[in-house]
């Protein structure tokens, strides 16, 4: 009961988030997420307990998963 009551406000939650945080399968989302993570970085630095440096590590990941697979110098 806990679990799908937390699952339930995750999905509630999660709505607003997906245009923001998502898996790129395009150029044009690839840059998205760059721009994205270039603002955070402007706003974040080096501060770890930021409340957005997790979503920061998050994005990170995202694009490096896309340029791995997509990008030919970063294979």
């Amino acid at each position: 009961m806990i679990q799908n009551l937390n699952l339930d406000k995750t999905i509630e939650a999660w709505q607003p988030v997906a245009n923001t945080i998502f898996v790129p399968h395009s150029e044009e989302e690839y840059q998205r997420l760059v721009k994205l993570l270039d603002n955070l970085i402007d706003q974040v630095g080096e501060d770890e307990t930021h409340p957005l440096a997790s979503m920061m590590d998050v994005i990170g990941v995202l694009i490096e998963n896309y340029e791995t697979h997509h990008v030919p110098e970063f294979r």
